[in-house]
């Protein structure tokens, strides 16, 4: 039997949906990756090992320390608690395959330290106490969302980091650009839409596969073509079948890169 392929995934709910499970309540509605491997490649596993990711600017920043001003403040951060926003993981471990999302860097706003210069992202914020909400205010700055350009940047130079120790593939999911209860006919006058946004993120990878050679898992194709009221719960979040649907597109990528050595039944 095959060792079987690691794949580091570092990402949100829409790469760790898709590829390790997806659960409603205690029911596993999608399990993952392997139960399209097991059935077209016999003998062959796939191992899943997922990290949250908070933005792509602060995953370069990381130095694999938490700072010491939050080592000793015990803020409600969970799931994105420190350790894993100051990871360093995804550029120091071996891996048979990465997976990256555009999702981070699309919807997610940060915070630096005004002394220290860290970033921060200050997860469920309205939850922590007067005293950690106060610590915040005084500390940190908002800095608000990443422009595309810099995103672009930011992930240009974390495959180059990647690369730099292995030349395992690199795949990118981009975002169904379907926004339930966004209907727009005329843009006059109007600020980015959230499906514009999307739009922007997902032709800008385009041009980033053409200068590194990363595989983009094309989730917005994916849905268009299957119906977003079948494969999505909402904007970001995928149904069974969509979870499904981008697993078997992931298999179909890594077919093509020859990893999987096993003859088919």
């Amino acid at each position: 039997m095959s060792p079987g392929l690691t794949i580091f995934v570092k990402g949100n709910l829409d790469v760790r949906d898709s590829l390790h499970s997806l659960r409603s309540g205690e029911t596993v509605a999608w399990n993952g990756i392997n139960e399209i491997v097991r059935a077209r490649f016999p003998g062959e596993t796939v191992r899943i090992r997922h990290e949250l990711w908070t933005r792509s600017d602060a995953l370069l920043e990381a130095t694999g320390t938490i700072p010491p001003s939050l080592q000793n403040r015990r803020l409600s951060l969970e799931p994105f608690n420190p350790a894993t926003q100051f990871s360093r993981a995804l550029f120091d471990s071996d891996a048979d395959a990465f997976a990256l999302s555009l999702q981070p860097d699309l919807m997610t706003a940060l915070a630096r330290h005004r002394r220290d210069g860290y970033l921060l992202f200050p997860y469920n914020r309205e939850g922590w106490s007067k005293d950690d909400q106060q610590w915040f205010n005084d500390e940190f700055t908002a800095l608000g969302f990443l422009e595309v350009e810099q995103s672009m940047r930011n992930l240009a130079s974390i495959v180059e980091r990647i690369r730099a120790r292995t030349e395992a593939p690199i795949l990118i999911y981009n975002i169904s650009a379907v926004v339930p209860g966004e209907s727009v006919r005329s843009y006059a006058g109007l600020p980015e839409t959230l499906s514009t946004r999307i739009r922007k993120f997902n032709l800008a990878l385009i041009e980033l596969s053409q200068n590194t050679g990363v595989t983009i898992v094309d989730v917005d194709r994916i849905v268009a073509s299957g119906g977003a009221d079948r494969l999505k719960l909402d904007t970001l979040h995928l149904t069974a079948d969509g979870c499904r649907a981008v697993a078997e597109e992931v298999v179909d990528a890594l077919d093509e890169l020859n990893f999987f050595s096993a003859t088919v039944a």
